[in-house]
């Protein structure tokens, strides 16, 4: 069975940074892909980055670009977000995804629990 166990979030002050990780268990082979959602209340899940096998990441969300960085060591199992200068706005349940075994595409359909982010001004 597939699973993905994240950890980190938080309450936190706008201005911080905040990491989330997020590692995966029980694929039989490397992970083409892993992606960072987000859902913001009372919106629908986002994709906010994304991050291949190699290393390449792609940041998704407008929004985010050049605060928030996704990262996973080439062949790595475990995937990061490091959020810098958090705003309220960035008030979310954070999510990491990945797509089912052996599946050589970023169609995500494996989700983590979910971590809260909530940012005071």
């Amino acid at each position: 069975q597939v699973r993905l166990i994240q950890s980190g979030g938080g309450s936190v002050q706008a201005g911080d940074t905040v990491s989330l990780s997020c590692t995966a268990s029980g694929y039989p082979v490397g992970i083409y892909c892993m992606a960072w959602f987000r859902q913001i209340p009372g919106r629908e899940r986002e994709e906010i980055a994304r991050v291949l096998t190699n290393g390449y990441t792609t940041i998704s969300s407008d929004s985010v670009k050049g605060r928030f960085t996704a990262s996973r060591a080439p062949g790595s199992y475990t995937m990061y977000l490091k959020m810098d200068s958090v705003v309220p706005e960035d008030t979310a349940m954070y999510y990491c995804a990945a797509p089912q075994p052996y599946q050589a595409e970023c169609a995500f359909s494996i989700f983590g629990q979910g971590t809260l982010v909530t940012v005071s001004s």
